[in-house]
Parts: C-alpha cells; structure tokens; sequence
C-alpha cells in the first residue's frame, strides 16, 4: 500500500491488517519499521485531533516529524499542490499528511510524486484515518461487523466521515443507515425521524454541521436542530442494551449531542481519539514498510 487516499481503494484484507495493528499498538508492540522516515503534516484546513493525532503516531512509530505551516508556505504566493509536495520530496521527505478543501485534491499528486501520500481529509470527499479509528473503536466494542446497525446522523452530505465510513462499514457487513434533514442527504437514502432507527441501532454515530461548506443552509437554530435531530437524554434512554454513542469531533454542545451524553457511560466520544493514535500508527508502518 504506497498511499491511503480513499476507503475506496482499500482491500478489506488491508483494513482488517491495520484494525489488527492498531490493537498491536495499543498492546505496546513496537512498530516494525527498519529506519527513520521523515514525515510533513500539511494542514490547508484546521484541525485539532487529526493533526495532533498524526504528529503523536509519527512519533511514536519513530518517524522525523518536519515542521510545515500551510499560513507560512509558498501556497500563498500561488504554489501548487503539486509542486509543494515535490518540493518536499526532494528535500528528503518520505511521506505527506495533507489536509486540504479541494474533493480528491491527491489526484494531481498520483504522477510524478513518489512520497506516500495519506489523505488526512479531502473537502466533502473522504477522511480514511478517521474511519479507521470509528472501525477500530466498533471492533473493540462488538468484536465483529457482521449484521450491526449502525446511524449516521447528521449533515450527510457534507461529511467525508459518513460517506468513508458507509464504505468500509457496508463492505464488513454492517447494516448503514441515515438519519439528516431531506435536503443533506445527498446521494444517500435518509431517514428523517428518530423513531425510524433510534431503538434497534448498535451504534450512533453522530456529526458535527458543516456551515463552512453549505452555500445554501437549512435555517435551523441551534435548540430547533437539537430538538429534532439531536440525541437527547431522553432518546438515550430509548437506546438498545449495549449501544454506543460515537462523534468524529469537534462537538457542538447542545447541539448534535446534550452535553450530559458527552461523557456518559455509552459515549466513546473521547475513546476514538484515544483510539485514533493507534489506527494512525498502523496506517504509517502499513505504508512506510513498502519504503524500507
């Protein structure tokens, strides 16, 4: 695997492999690298977890983390993708973390680049590592796939979280269903009320509302949106035996959660980004032992 760029492109022998690192990782084995790497996180997005979570794998994989700020790069003076990141490979660069707002900005990297290229989020496109750690967060909890109903809730149609996750997850076996107003669905079939999917889901998987990408966005007030599409407390209770709560983060409070449930006893919220350090070491030994 030379680079992680879609859910698409993997092999489901390849995401069992680094599900099955991952819990290596966590178990305190050592990453079975044979030199040091050196590694550039490219930010053109913010980001808090995945940023830091990809700075902390890399380091503890072993890797040489080179410091790159997008606010100080030539892409402001009008440099290409392209031509940063080849820049970057000449100077000595084994692999880049690239987070951008362009949908499958890596495309014009597949030429011509020869570093690993691991997609840390593309616009509205997909976010691999993300659905890693979701997946490596389910197996820890159920053990299996097979036959589990997992809720996506929220703005589908602008979340590359939901469309990677509905990838891997329909391809293990999971029954994916979601749940947004009509008019985020996107491509996706949709229900539109709670009582549709709330009591027999394994698993909701709730997501923050992107307004930095809707040109045009349903009106909701923040108490109009969680009173329709939020998990209350009241719709915890009504919950299945054993389900969980997850969130790819950052969290709006009262929003798409009740701040009660954010730490609550079926809430993973927090466990993913424990567990996202662990799916993301996997993810650089996978790519970087094809470079020893």
């Amino acid at each position: 695997m030379k680079n992680l760029l879609s859910m698409e492109h993997l092999s489901t022998e390849e995401i069992l492999h680094m599900l099955s690192r991952a819990a290596a990782f966590e178990r305190g084995e050592a990453a079975a690298l044979q030199r040091t790497y050196h590694v550039a996180n490219l930010f053109f997005e913010p980001s808090t977890r995945t940023k830091t979570s990809f700075e902390m794998a890399e380091r503890r994989v072993g890797c040489e983390v080179i410091p790159f700020d997008a606010g100080f790069s030539s892409a402001l003076k009008g440099e290409t993708m392209y031509d940063t990141v080849k820049t970057l490979e000449m100077i000595g660069i084994d692999a880049v973390v690239i987070r951008a707002k362009e949908d499958e900005y890596y495309n014009e990297l597949l030429e011509g680049i020869n570093c690993a290229v691991i997609n840390a989020g593309d616009g509205a496109g997909q976010h691999p590592s993300q659905c890693l750690l979701d997946l490596y967060t389910i197996h820890k909890e159920f053990g299996h796939f097979e036959g589990l109903n997992i809720t996506i809730v929220g703005d589908i149609s602008h979340s590359r979280v939901a469309k990677s996750n509905a990838t891997a997850l329909t391809r293990l076996g999971a029954n994916v269903r979601f749940l947004c107003p009509a008019e985020w669905a996107g491509n996706f079939e949709a229900a539109h009320s709670w009582d549709e999917v709330l009591e027999d889901s394994d698993v909701i998987m709730l997501l923050r509302i992107q307004h930095e990408r809707h040109a045009v966005s349903k009106n909701f007030s923040k108490d109009s949106y969680h009173e329709e599409f939020g998990l209350t407390p009241e719709r915890e209770r009504r919950m299945k035996e054993g389900a969980i709560i997850m969130h790819p983060a950052p969290i709006n409070r009262d929003v798409e959660i009740a701040d009660e449930l954010v730490e609550c006893e079926r809430s993973r919220i927090f466990a993913q980004v424990r567990n996202g350090v662990f799916a993301r070491m996997a993810i650089l030994e996978t790519i970087l032992k094809e470079r020893n």
